[in-house]
């Protein structure tokens, strides 16, 4: 079975002495408990395994039940050492409490249990450990898959990912397209709609949120003002209520806003978003063309190929690697903008014959950055570029 380089993270951090309690967190179906189960078989070790998901009553006293089993496991254990792995965890109730109390328990007792946590709502996963947890956990952000890792483990080409994109439950759907598009609607969207927003977060006006998300998808890798997404969206209210729908949607690892690079925090905040996938699938289930219709015709072809670059670049992002921004002014545009302690890097994505770009120029006059890149027509090619983490430009 495939493996992700996050399992061999994880494994050398559980093999230390005790010390932080791991936290995988990312969005559905990107191989989370696939690589706690691979990790389990690699260990010699006592495992106590529990989900939130498969609990009632998701209050501190079953948490704390579960932590008793893991103390007996202990006991039992010929190493002296127990992991205990919990997914899921934000559907427990108070959790980041009852777990403080329960490892803070276990170090001043001295007790070699070792801890997990999983879950898919990085928002609520990320609120819990900055509220009760702080200095007692390390993050192991899990992303979509790569290109590399979509090749390497189901054999795609290329022009496949920057369609399908890469969840690797539908990866061999796909010569049934509308089978792999009712797939990726119903058990990843769907799914990930409900259990990570509408069922952990107060949602006023669920409706408007699928649409929002629906019409969002269908504009990836372009910038839309939320006056211009109400219209769309044949909304009235507040612009405030679009602007949180869409961060819940990211914090989901669905369809995220970047901001414009202007070197100041306060008017990027205010810049109209530039809407971007997370995983170019969801681009291609809301898109009316199929594969080959959209292969065959360049100028969509091209937004899809952005739309990939830019997902690629999102992911980075989300794993803490770079800060991920775009640029425009007076009809000159920069693609995208990524920086890093300080440095940025300007890139222009190119699928056509032309690679002449006047907002590289410009933007290169007022922010000077550290390199300025072409992907496609006449610089770096597609997949190289997808095969290349961000970071490493710097």
């Amino acid at each position: 079975m495939f493996q992700r380089t996050h399992l061999q993270i994880l494994r050398s951090r559980i093999e230390e002495p005790r010390n932080f309690i791991q936290v995988l967190f990312g969005p559905r179906q990107v191989g989370k408990t696939t690589i706690i189960s691979q990790l389990i078989e690699q260990l010699d070790t006592r495992v106590t395994l529990a989900s939130g998901d498969d609990v009632s009553d998701k209050g501190s006293v079953w948490l704390s039940a579960l932590w008793g089993r893991a103390r007996a496991d202990l006991l039992a254990s010929e190493k002296q050492e127990v992991l205990l792995i919990i997914d899921e965890i934000q559907k427990i109730e108070n959790w980041s409490e009852t777990v403080k109390k329960e490892w803070d328990a276990d170090t001043a007792n001295k007790r070699n249990i070792k801890v997990v946590l999983l879950g898919s709502s990085s928002l609520l996963i990320q609120k819990g450990l900055t509220e009760s947890l702080a200095g007692r956990f390390e993050l192991i952000p899990i992303p979509h898959w790569s290109f590399d890792e979509m090749r390497e483990a189901f054999g795609w080409t290329l022009d496949q990912f920057i369609y399908f994109g890469g969840y690797p439950g539908a990866a061999r759907l796909i010569d049934d397209q509308e089978r792999w598009s009712k797939y990726v609607s119903a058990s990843l969207v769907e799914t990930s709609i409900m259990k990570d927003i509408l069922m952990m977060t107060r949602i006023d006006k669920p409706e408007l949120l699928r649409r929002l998300f629906e019409i969002g998808c269908s504009y990836s890798a372009q910038i839309l003002s939320l006056n211009k997404m109400q219209g769309e969206l044949n909304e009235k209210g507040n612009l405030a209520t679009l602007a949180n729908y869409l961060k819940l949607l990211s914090t989901a690892g669905l369809l995220g806003g970047l901001s414009k690079y202007c070197g100041s925090i306060i008017r990027q905040r205010t810049s109209k978003p530039k809407l971007q996938v997370y995983n170019n699938a969801l681009l291609a289930v809301q898109s009316p063309t199929t594969f080959e219709e959209t292969r065959c015709n360049h100028k969509l072809w091209g937004r899809f190929a952005e739309s990939c670059v830019g997902a690629h670049l999102l992911n980075a992002a989300f794993e803490r690697q770079i800060n991920l921004y775009y640029w425009n002014e007076n009809s000159r545009e920069v693609d995208f903008v990524i920086e890093r302690k300080g440095k940025i890097i300007a890139i222009e994505v190119k699928s056509g014959t032309d690679s002449t770009n006047e907002g590289l120029s410009i933007f290169h006059e007022q922010y000077h950055p550290q390199q300025t890149l072409i992907v496609g027509t006449d610089g770096i090619p597609f997949e190289q570029f997808l095969s290349i983490k961000p970071q490493e430009f710097f």
